[in-house]
């Protein structure tokens, strides 16, 4: 049931990074953390990046410009895997062995995964690339204009336009038929209707994720070391304030090293380990609620009892459509983005290669074994999914020990505010719309062929872990709550004004930064991924100005 649970939620999810084999040539400065000792033991840098996410990838290139730059990751690189292709897309999702790119997790019976892997996010998503709003944008505090021009730098390297296959055109329509309008075509731009945007898949289907932002950095100011855990920042109180001088990693092996900034007191320490994993290094670091850190013995750096508060995450829920005839695999290309609340996508199908399968659920089967476990046919069905924009219930992120390996206590309160509930159901009467059309129609089984039926027939599956009750179909409200899925959009945790200021340094300290979507109040725009790399970049260039004004060169 699980497994089944994984293959059809992999309709909906994540991927891995760039395909290829020569990646060690192509960066030449990523280097196993165990290498730290030979090579940048005795080195000071001016900024310490602590995760090579979506927003730590292209913070780093454009750090390396003009400054020495460490970049720790705790998970691998995306080169090379076979997995990362569009093909066998759904493999991250099913691989739950210690080293997988995506560590899973359980939020209130709801399978969520926290990115383990050079490029973050954009290393195991769906490839989605669209901007937020220009209100969304004034919203994060962002100069507009600033903003405008960093997008730019990330899809001039690796976005594409995607080809739409028959069910992404057939949804699309669909859309357009329901009263989801105008037909804003090929777009990055948030605008109510319907759109078509990028990806970060080309026509091969190869993931060209933030990673690859790495190849516009200065190679000989920049050091990237993976399968390098930071364990807690470093900090020295001989001034007043706090101030961050190091981090303190584990290495591929176990062994602990310690890297230190220079002694420039504009050097520092940068947080872009996400939405969990920024709150929860502060919380390692001493930074947090006093009564919190004091229950876990760790020495209190900083009271403030708002990091790992607010934390948020965008329901999904979908549809399950069967074909009636194969469709070639397609993963989200077009977006309807609506005045009720919710954003609707669509998937279809996954394909999959016996010679590419790298996936363990523990360390006692073999490959080989596992591979008898995994289809090797094509899912012949299509999703029709949506997500609850901007939702007002909210949890909080805390300690489940100090060990920052593990995944912490997370809550989200999915749907405790009645507004976010409202949007679900408002989703479900729009999707409704799309059954009746006759785009989707053309698509269903004999048999699965109205909103009811597959209502029955989506709600059969088991895509959580939360108890369905036999009435489920009876009431929209009812299954909300019982098919509920996630995003992986989630945020929060380190906000502004609470955590850190609208430079995003952290309050009360000095030389430390926090930059990715744990500032996040809402996740911008329809998918948050081409926001977070253009913070990344946005940021760099701030702090670049700040520091050397036109010399920066950016």
């Amino acid at each position: 049931m699980i497994m089944k649970l994984f293959l059809l939620l992999s309709l909906f999810t994540f991927c891995q990074g760039k395909n290829t084999n020569t990646w060690e040539e192509e960066y030449p400065f990523i280097k196993n953390a165990g290498s730290f000792l030979s090579a940048a033991k005795n080195k000071e840098y001016d900024y310490i990046i602590v995760g090579g996410g979506t927003a730590g990838c292209p913070l780093a290139a454009t750090l390396s410009q003009n400054f020495n730059v460490l970049l720790l990751e705790r998970g691998g690189v995306p080169y090379g895997n076979k997995n990362t292709s569009l093909k066998n897309f759904h493999i991250n999702l099913v691989d739950t062995s210690p080293n997988s790119p995506a560590q899973s997790f359980v939020v209130e019976g709801v399978f969520n995964v926290r990115p383990r892997i050079l490029g973050g996010g954009s290393s195991i998503n769906a490839g989605f690339y669209s901007r937020p709003s220009l209100r969304s944008l004034m919203e994060l505090g962002l100069d507009s204009k600033l903003a405008y021009k960093s997008y730019p730098w990330i899809e001039q390297q690796i976005v594409h336009r995607p080809v739409l296959n028959p069910w992404q055109r057939a949804v699309k329509n669909a859309l357009l038929q329901a009263g989801i309008t105008p037909d804003n075509g090929y777009t990055f731009e948030h605008l109510y209707g319907t759109k078509i945007s990028g990806t970060i898949f080309d026509k091969d289907g190869i993931r060209h994720g933030a990673a690859e932002l790495l190849k516009s950095a200065n190679p000989k100011n920049l050091d990237v070391l993976i399968h390098a855990t930071a364990q807690k920042i470093v900090f020295d109180h001989s001034s007043g304030k706090p101030r961050a001088v190091g981090v303190i990693f584990k290495d591929e092996n176990g062994e602990q090293h310690e890297a230190t900034l220079s002694n420039n007191k504009k050097s520092e320490v940068i947080l872009s380990s996400g939405a969990v994993g920024s709150p929860q290094l502060l919380l390692l670091s001493g930074i947090g609620p006093k009564s919190e850190l004091e229950q876990m013995n760790i020495s209190v750096v900083l009271n403030n009892q708002f990091v790992g508060k607010g934390m948020a995450d965008n329901p999904q829920n979908n549809l399950i459509v069967p074909f009636n005839k194969p469709v070639e695999q397609s993963l989200v290309q077009t977006v309807g983005i609506t005045r009720e609340g919710v954003y609707i996508e669509a998937s279809s199908g996954f394909g999959q290669s016996p010679s590419s399968i790298h996936y363990s659920h523990d360390n006692s089967t073999s490959v080989e074994e596992q591979n008898e476990e995994l289809p090797h046919e094509a899912y012949n069905a299509g999703g029709i999914v949506f997500k609850v924009f901007n939702p007002l219930s909210t949890g909080e992120l805390s300690l489940n020990n100090t060990n920052a390996d593990d995944i912490p206590n997370i809550s989200f309160n999915y749907f405790s505010n009645p507004q976010d509930l409202q949007q679900c159901v408002n989703g479900y009467h729009i999707v409704e719309k799309l059954v009746n059309t006759k785009y989707i129609a053309e698509f269903m089984q004999p048999g699965n062929d109205t909103f009811p039926k597959l209502l029955n027939l989506t709600a059969s599956e088991t895509f959580n872990l939360i108890q369905k009750t036999a009435d489920v179909t009876t009431s929209l409200e009812k299954y909300c709550r019982q098919t509920l899925l996630t995003f992986w959009h989630y945020h929060g945790g380190c906000h502004k004004g609470k955590v850190i200021k609208p430079s995003y340094e952290v309050i009360g300290a000095r030389g430390l930064r926090v930059i990715d979507g744990s500032t996040f109040v809402q996740s911008p725009g329809t998918n948050p991924q081409a926001t977070l790399m253009m913070l990344g970049r946005y940021m760099g260039t701030k702090i670049l100005r700040k520091r050397l004004g036109k010399a920066a060169g950016v």
